[in-house]
């Protein structure tokens, strides 16, 4: 699992930063470019529920996941041959539907395998994290040497690792293949107090994030700093998700699965109320640390719980749908978050704090159900 989630976020590393780069070798606009890169959100929302409650029933994990990463693979081989903005549009619609359940179906086959084994997650998944960093500065380094035509021959290739990664799993995670738990799919999942309140509390948190995302780089840029600065508390960030998921094991047995994503809530409410304040330079490095909180506390709080209610009946379905809502809360703090940041500037974060504070509330609103569910268990 650690080498899945290291080529799956390799992928990852290249796509997110230098995709619009290639695509505007290819002649499109910023218009254009823009319109590209919201498919894949549109279509997560949308095909992600269908598509992992019809794997739950009807096919393998390891299989399926094996058979998304291929089918991703060569969609960006195909993309690659592709010219203008309507065949490019139309297979990275392709390419969207396909590659959607990668990650969610690697996720709830890994915690199935991992719990199975009493292992933890977190010191797992760090790797993707790693990877990602890593193919954020090699991809930087390709791009000076090689240009942008050869990215999308590099991506088809992440992903095709990917693939060939998923066939060094077991094809049933669960060491004996026995059943565990099962919560039935979907509408079973969503009648169920701590699902609810663990998935729409975990996606305000992770919501909250959308001003830092979208605007952190040009405000810090405007504050003074250069790029190696700006780069640095970028890594900062992550190098504390790494080291949270390291201990996340230990941190889970010691004050619990959705204590850890209200630990997660809190931290966000602290690190944006005082983003929102415009603080001096020195101070952002610790805030950077906060990431370890407000994303990587709240992301494997929620795995676990996830994984304990869906166990294997409904385990991909689970996480697409979670995965799908946090698309659709994140679009909509996206989508305000310009609006805000250019009506009030910094003060945009207290709109991001109120947001991870709802998450709080929400989530505590589901402890005492999760008590008597893990008592029960």
């Amino acid at each position: 699992m650690a080498i899945f989630y290291a080529a799956f976020f390799t992928f990852g590393g290249i796509q997110m930063p230098y995709l619009p780069v290639w695509l505007a070798t290819r002649g499109l606009d910023a218009r254009e470019i823009g319109i590209l890169l919201a498919v894949p959100m549109l279509i997560r929302v949308i095909a992600l529920p269908l598509t992992t409650r019809l794997i739950d029933r009807r096919f393998d994990h390891r299989v399926a996941l094996t058979v998304t990463a291929i089918l991703a693979a060569a969609g960006y081989a195909a993309m690659g041959a592709a010219h203008g903005f309507v065949a490019i549009l139309a297979a990275y619609v392709a390419i969207s539907i396909v590659s959607a359940p990668v990650l969610p179906l690697g996720d709830s086959y890994g915690l199935r395998g991992l719990g199975a084994r009493g292992l933890a997650y977190g010191p797992v998944r760090l790797w993707g994290s790693v990877a990602f960093v890593l193919a954020n500065m090699a991809g930087g380094i390709f791009l000076a040497a090689l240009g942008a035509a050869p990215l999308i021959l590099v991506l088809s290739a992440a992903m095709a690792m990917t693939a060939a990664a998923t066939l060094l799993l077991p094809r049933t995670p669960d060491r004996a293949g026995a059943p565990g738990k099962t919560q039935a799919a979907g509408g079973g999942l969503w009648r169920s107090r701590v699902f609810v309140t663990v998935v729409v509390g975990a996606s305000l948190v992770q919501a909250s994030h959308a001003v830092l995302y979208g605007f952190v780089t040009l405000q810090w840029s405007a504050a003074g700093l250069d790029g190696t600065a700006v780069g640095l508390l970028w890594a900062i960030g992550v190098v504390a998700e790494i080291l949270l998921f390291a201990g996340s094991g230990r941190l889970i047995a010691r004050i619990g699965a959705v204590e850890t994503i209200l630990l997660g809530a809190l931290g966000g409410v602290l690190r944006w109320t005082a983003m929102a304040l415009d603080p001096p330079a020195a101070a952002l490095p610790f805030l950077q640390c906060l990431h370890a909180l407000s994303f990587g506390a709240t992301h494997v709080g929620a795995m676990h719980v996830l994984s304990r209610l869906a166990g294997r009946g409904g385990s991909a379905t689970a996480q697409g749908d979670f995965s799908a809502l946090q698309g659709i809360t994140f679009a909509v703090a996206m989508g305000l978050s310009g609006e805000l940041v250019e009506k009030f500037g910094s003060y945009a974060y207290l709109a991001m704090a109120a947001a991870a504070a709802g998450g709080f509330v929400i989530a505590a609103a589901g402890r005492r159900a999760w008590r008597a569910e893990t008592d029960r268990a």
